[in-house]
């Protein structure tokens, strides 16, 4: 019944910014936990950053300083600026959630269909 759906990606140019975000619907109870990773051909998805309910965040060492992620509780949205864009970055990214559906119930992770992000130089 969970469903995440991402939105924001497109072309932009070397130097530019995106703002992507991550709708997560459905029965959900609490998000325990909210990523976004990225995948090229070939490769395997990569952490971008993250974060828990708690609060604490962490970013892959190449977009530290660029990406901020953010998160607006109330409507059940994680947020990711990119900024000072790089052809590097280009990309499908990918949210992803721990999310439980019921009380005393530990989470589930759930995936988003993916967003493509591309970078011109």
């Amino acid at each position: 019944q969970v469903q995440l759906v991402e939105s924001g990606g497109g072309l932009v140019q070397a130097g530019g910014s995106l703002r992507l975000s991550c709708a997560a619907s459905g029965s959900i109870f609490s998000i325990n936990a909210m990523g976004w990773y990225r995948q090229t051909p070939g490769n395997q998805r990569e952490l971008v950053a993250g974060f828990t309910s708690g609060g604490s965040t962490n970013y892959a060492d190449c977009v530290k300083g660029r990406f901020t992620i953010s998160r607006d509780n109330a409507e059940n949205t994680a947020y990711l600026q990119m900024n000072s864009l790089k052809p590097e970055d280009t990309g499908v990214y990918y949210c992803n959630a721990d999310i439980s559906t019921r009380s005393w119930t530990r989470g589930t992770l759930y995936w988003g269909q993916g967003t493509q992000v591309t970078v011109s130089s």
